[in-house]
């Protein structure tokens, strides 16, 4: 009786099928690149993909062949994503904040074939263009009117090159293992490191992103991904939105707090960034008076979110924020904070506690803490260890490298420190790179950056550990300030001290114009530390 049922291999193209035909007039509005909001749907989205897969197989694409793409979150953007993976190709999605050298690494490693590329950033490739090994042939994403002059000289025009396509395509067919998109991390040490998705891997994993207790999307929601689509597998968004006929609206490159409002009010019910935006949507709408329309559910991922901003959106503007954990490397999803029956009995103060760790994970995730020594820590919410992840949508093996990333059963150590409660629920306390360690004991420096933010005079914050003769390390805070403010630091100390120990509290607060962040908009505390070192700066005991 072994093997009855049909065989139906898992692949992404079935995912636009499947909108295309049941949910095809679902509008998908779009900020172009070239100004317009537009409106489309998805049987136009497939149309276009059709299109797109059917160029790149005439221009010479062969199956497994990567294809770069650097691009804003649009309605292009979607017939470019689905028409790479129908013909059989590879998505390489490239952040264009990335530095020239970067670049010129990760495209030749990935070893792309093709490149496609908006306007606004053509400028950005054609400078590395000489340095690009393998890549045949440019396509600037716009139509003739708006092709940049003198920019990738011999580029195709986009709308030029689909045009001459009548869609009439069937999707490379293969198997469900095969490669269907590339994302590198931004790794602070040494070169970035390709995760190669499968087609089997990014249908699971939209799955189960698609659950109640993840983003709970349904035909009835319009959701708006602020996170770039280049972001670690665009969040899964544009695989998930699809799968289950959801409108869309997409931001284009306008990442302002007022461009962000303008998109969120066409409907929006639920939306996806990292918490810098939301800090910067907050103080806008304070600022204009403004409030939500349609927005219901916000996700907020990357890093952790402070507990003013999810306090602010559920008290002041009545939208539920759901806190969520994940990497490039676990495509990313691997926790959110939804309430099981446990929490949801509890308390509002209580089950605010618990909406600010990252929360439990779907099926197809599996965690574990472990101390260094690789035996697992008990799950009662103290106990800090090495947060450990396995699944299928969990890389094993990054790009040309010679050895497993995962190992021991295919546990993937994330770099990350955690706790885990016993109803599963999970708190990241640090990186475990960036873990201050004082005496000997841990000191948690997202905890302290969360409380800090809660300042109003505090607009971002970061905790580092200062090299200390007798305890190793001690805590401060580096902070900068909110626009026309000038807090006291000793009031900082204490608000961020709330729930710590005498001795985990931080030594000062330093004062800065910015925080250095990462080209994923993550703060960097490598560049933090070394500022402070040019600075040469000492703790308050040793001044």
């Amino acid at each position: 009786m072994r093997d009855l049922m049909q065989h139906w291999e898992m692949r992404v193209s079935h995912i636009l099928d499947h909108a295309a035909k049941y949910h095809g007039a679902r509008p998908i509005i779009s900020r172009s690149v070239e100004g317009p909001i537009e409106t489309t749907n998805w049987a136009e989205i497939h149309k276009g993909a059709k299109k797109t897969a059917q160029a790149l197989v005439r221009s010479g694409v062969k199956p497994g062949e990567a294809v770069g793409v650097m691009a804003w979150n649009t309605a292009r953007h979607l017939k470019v994503w689905y028409g790479v993976s129908g013909a059989g190709a590879v998505l390489h999605t490239l952040n264009p904040r990335l530095s020239g050298e970067q670049l010129i690494y990760i495209i030749n490693h990935a070893e792309d074939r093709m490149f496609l590329v908006d306007p606004d950033l053509a400028v950005v490739i054609n400078a590395i263009a000489p340095h690009l090994a393998t890549v045949k042939q440019f396509v600037i994403l716009t139509d003739r009117a708006h092709m940049p002059e003198g920019i990738l000289p011999g580029a195709l025009c986009y709308e030029e090159w689909i045009g001459a396509e009548d869609g009439n395509f069937d999707w490379v067919e293969g198997s469900e293992r095969d490669a269907c998109g590339i994302c590198y991390t931004s790794g602070t040490t040494g070169n970035p490191k390709g995760v190669v998705y499968t087609h089997r891997s990014n249908m699971l994993h939209a799955m189960a992103a698609s659950a109640p207790d993840c983003l709970n999307l349904t035909s009835r929601d319009t959701i708006m991904p602020v996170v770039p689509l280049f972001h670690a597998n665009g969040w899964s968004i544009a695989y998930t939105a699809p799968m289950n006929g959801a409108a869309m609206v997409m931001p284009g490159r306008d990442m302002t707090p007022a461009g962000i409002y303008e998109m969120l009010e066409m409907g929006v019910t639920i939306t996806a960034a990292v918490p810098t935006i939301w800090l910067g949507m907050l103080q806008y709408l304070k600022a204009e008076k403004k409030t939500f329309s349609t927005l219901e559910r916000v996700v907020i991922g990357g890093s952790s979110c402070p507990r003013a901003v999810i306090e602010a959106f559920q008290n002041n503007y009545g939208v539920r924020v759901f806190h969520a954990w994940g990497m490039t490397e676990t495509s990313p999803l691997g926790t959110t904070s939804s309430f099981k029956p446990e929490v949801a009995g509890l308390a509002p103060e209580a089950q605010m506690d618990v909406q600010c760790m990252v929360g439990h994970p779907p099926f197809t995730v599996d965690l574990r803490i472990t101390d260094d020594a690789g035996t697992e820590l008990p799950w009662d919410g103290e106990a800090q260890g090495r947060l450990w992840i396995r699944g299928p949508g969990v890389v094993r093996r990054y790009l040309k490298a010679e050895t497993d990333a995962a190992r021991n059963d295919n546990w993937f150590d994330t770099g990350d420190v955690a706790t885990i409660d016993a109803n599963a629920y999970v708190r990241i306390t640090d990186r475990s790179k960036d873990v201050i360690k004082s005496g000997g004991e841990w000191i948690s420096s997202i905890d302290m950056e969360n409380a800090a933010v809660a300042h109003p005079g505090v607009a971002e914050a970061a905790a580092i550990g200062v090299a200390h003769p007798k305890w190793d390390e001690r805590p401060i805070l580096v902070c900068v300030k909110a626009p026309g403010e000038d807090p006291d630091p000793a009031e900082i100390i204490e608000l961020a001290s709330k729930g710590l120990a005498k001795w985990q509290r931080p030594d000062d607060v330093v004062f800065l114009p910015e925080l250095p962040h990462t080209a994923t908009g993550k703060i960097s505390k490598l560049h933090l530390r070394k500022k402070l070192e040019e600075m040469e700066y000492k703790l308050p005991e040793f001044r």
